[in-house]
């Protein structure tokens, strides 16, 4: 029992750092939705928990592995000191409004430990994660791009009275938030738990011989919970931020924002399309864990680009560039800073 407790008091980090994650990655799956008045809060609210729950659980394994071996830390009290600090980063760069990165935070974290600790870093690993830090956003605006382009074609060539298509609209971007909700909880539980993988052991699950749920899972339902609460209390800021003050959106566009940002993290967390892919000999992505918001900033960009650019808030995205590079550095500092106490 006494180290049960001890287990979820130093977890209470990875919670909070799920907290965060609500907070401000998870609320850009349905921010351009909600802003434009096209998805009520709650609907959107209670549809990301359940549907980051299920992407955890299904497809979690694979970013939480290479999270977890940026970074070996077998030690509970050292993983709770990198999650706490990664999430004080991103609660400081949310309280500004801005669309910061949890994958960011985490690595800084853990590469804090990293210079801390005297630990090898892991530059291959270190490589491809950062690496998504550029390719992300651009992807996301890639996509956008193309379906903006094809909803258009879709719009001009079918004749659907105004009610018919508000309709549609409303009900693509509740199935378009479903799937970036199973996205993000397959592609981001790592930045929640990943941490914790060589410290934290708990039994599986099982019924009648059966198991239901790995030890793993049960851990990624835990964190689920957190980021559940975090959308909850305390989105609506950020969602403010990336629907509105980057670029005005219709409510098609920001299906289009959903969808592309969706599938940018659909594609870093499946681990059945990168064995499809490496079996084919074909470049597959790796399974890494990539920024929602990242994502999502570059897919309203590319709304804004393909739309002549002329709306571009640029003063707001130089903002949140600042923030990009401000996260890691943060982390990195406050991780190094407070694990000198160990």
């Amino acid at each position: 029992m006494e180290n049960i407790l001890r287990t979820l008091i130093y977890l209470s980090a990875g919670l909070f750092m799920g907290w965060s994650l609500g907070a401000n990655d998870a609320a850009n799956i349905f921010g351009t939705a909600v802003t434009t008045r096209m998805v009520k809060f709650k609907t959107a609210a209670i549809i990301m928990g359940i549907m980051i729950a299920l992407g955890a659980v299904v497809s979690g394994a694979g970013p939480v592995e290479t999270l977890g071996a940026l970074g070996e830390i077998v030690e509970l009290e050292e993983a709770f000191a990198v999650s706490l600090t990664a999430a004080l980063s991103v609660l400081l760069m949310t309280r500004k409004g801005l669309p910061v990165s949890t994958s960011q935070a985490i690595v800084g974290a853990i590469l804090g430990w990293n210079l801390q600790k005297g630990d090898n870093i892991q530059f291959d690993i270190l490589f491809k994660i950062a690496g998504t830090w550029i390719f992300a956003p651009i992807l996301g605006a890639m996509f956008a791009m193309v379906f903006y382009v094809i909803l258009k074609a879709l719009r001009k060539h079918t004749q659907v009275n105004i009610l018919k298509e508000d309709r549609f609209l409303r009900i693509a971007l509740l199935v378009a938030g479903a799937f970036g909700s199973y996205s993000l909880g397959a592609n981001n539980m790592a930045n929640v738990i990943g941490v914790f993988t060589n410290s934290v052991y708990t039994d599986d699950i099982t019924m009648m011989g059966w198991r239901i749920l790995s030890g793993q899972q049960l851990l990624y339902l835990v964190g689920a919970a957190a980021v559940t609460v975090g959308v909850f209390m305390y989105s609506r800021k950020v969602m403010e931020t990336v629907g509105n003050d980057i670029v005005r959106l219709t409510p098609s566009a920001a299906l289009v924002v959903v969808l592309a940002s969706a599938t940018v993290l659909f594609i870093f967390a499946s681990q059945n399309l990168k064995s499809v892919l490496d079996t084919a000999g074909l470049p597959s992505f790796p399974l890494v864990p990539v920024s929602q918001s990242q994502t999502v900033v570059g897919a309203v960009i590319g709304i804004g680009i393909i739309k002549g650019g002329r709306n571009l808030n640029f003063r707001k995205l130089a903002v949140i560039a600042g923030g990009w590079v401000t996260t890691p550095l943060l982390a990195m500092v406050l991780s190094f800073f407070l694990l000198s106490f160990y």
